[in-house]
């Protein structure tokens, strides 16, 4: 792959118009971000070949974070260079953040309508089933790809990311990458390199609280959610809920239905968790910190996506870490699920389950069904846990 931007000159207020119309309407996660996005740049516009946009898919699910995201700077990229990439990024994030933003505003607020809080409980009792869900959909595919002889290691490194969410807590990111270390160091001895880096790592979550402890978790949300999509929900719970006191378990739980109804990319639940902690600054502080690895990934990086590719020791790391944090996803389904306050969410936590493990429903309507749900009981005289 050349290392310069496609030969295709597309103006950028096209760009900004097309990025930004797939970040409106893009509800349903990466696989409907990348079917528009191939779309868009493949099959109606021709600006990229199949062969372009199939590589540019691969380089971006080895990179950590969100590879719908990524995949939209790195399209833009190709066809204007950086400024292309900066621009077409924000295009694709912006409509969703805003409306992410406002919507925390409305439902994490100090006092809401009784039936918005039954709406985001409603929502909220959903959430451990998506998580279910989406654990399963990262984990399977690893695990119908994998060999027989590596399906007990990599079953193995599941357990260890389900155990983590479970009893390690913050420390979670340190399993994602100790599994993925594990797999790196059975083709190559790590030399020191990996506990050479976390030292500082260690250092800022020592912060009490602030600003910095913010960043820190948005970092882990942006840079080092191998797997992308679902697994940030175990990364910020343990901080948000447990370490940092910035929202109780309650409110992480509709700052985690609002990322799933809202358009765009879904970690940018960690804005909500941001407005929670301290308001609009805080929100777009979170927002900033955990999109940026994204837009340095590919401006950095983009022109070297070949030897990504073929790179053996990318490749292993991401062997190990990627079974972890599909355990990951799977495993914060049972803190999601003790958050539960009120005996009537159970029954939608069922519900939600059976529409979208065995049925596979959408999650946005199974998300939306399940506010409507919560909004209607809690109308009629059903009790609502104190906020």
């Amino acid at each position: 792959m050349s290392t310069e931007a496609s030969a295709v000159h597309v103006p950028l207020a096209e760009i900004a118009r097309e990025w930004g119309r797939i970040g409106c309407i893009g509800f349903g996660g990466p696989p409907v971000h990348i079917a528009m996005f191939r779309e868009l740049c493949v099959e109606d516009r021709r600006w990229l070949s199949d062969e372009q946009f199939e590589r540019a898919l691969a380089a971006t699910n080895l990179l950590p974070g969100p590879a719908s995201t990524q995949l939209s700077i790195y399209c833009a990229w190709r066809l204007r260079g950086a400024l292309g990439a900066i621009l077409g990024g924000l295009a694709f994030i912006l409509p969703g953040l805003v409306l992410i933003i406002a919507l925390s505003m409305l439902f994490l607020a100090g006092s809401p309508p009784s039936w918005v809080r039954g709406a985001g409980l409603g929502a909220g009792a959903a959430v451990p089933a998506v998580a279910l869900a989406a654990g399963l959909g990262v984990g399977l595919p690893i695990w119908r790809r994998s060999a027989g002889s590596a399906r007990p290691r990599l079953l193995g490194y599941a357990i260890a990311g389900a155990a983590g969410v479970v009893f390690a807590g913050p420390w979670l990111v340190l399993v994602l990458l100790a599994c993925g270390g594990a797999e790196l160091a059975r083709g190559r001895p790590l030399r020191g390199a990996l506990s050479g880096h976390l030292a500082p790592l260690l250092g800022v979550l020592a912060d009490p609280g602030g600003p910095g402890a913010l960043a820190w978790t948005a970092l882990k949300v942006g840079a080092l959610a191998f797997g992308g999509g679902f697994v940030i929900v175990p990364l910020m719970q343990s901080d948000a809920v447990g370490t940092y006191h910035w929202m109780s378990q309650g409110r992480f739980l509709n700052a985690v239905a609002l990322g799933q109804v809202t358009p765009g990319p879904l970690v940018q639940t960690v804005a909500a968790v941001g407005y929670a902690a301290g308001g609009l600054p805080w929100a777009l502080l979170a927002a900033g910190v955990a999109f940026l690895p994204s837009f340095s990934f590919i401006l950095l990086g983009a022109g070297r996506f070949e030897r990504l590719l073929s790179d053996e020791r990318v490749r292993a790391f991401l062997a190990g870490a990627a079974p972890a944090a599909a355990g990951a996803i799977i495993g914060s389904a049972v803190p999601l699920a003790g958050a539960l306050g009120e005996n009537w969410q159970y029954p939608i936590l069922a519900g939600a389950a059976l529409a979208l493990i065995p049925r596979a429903r959408s999650i946005v309507l199974t998300l939306l069904g399940a506010g409507a749900l919560g909004a209607l009981v809690v109308l009629v005289g059903a009790p609502l846990p104190g906020y």
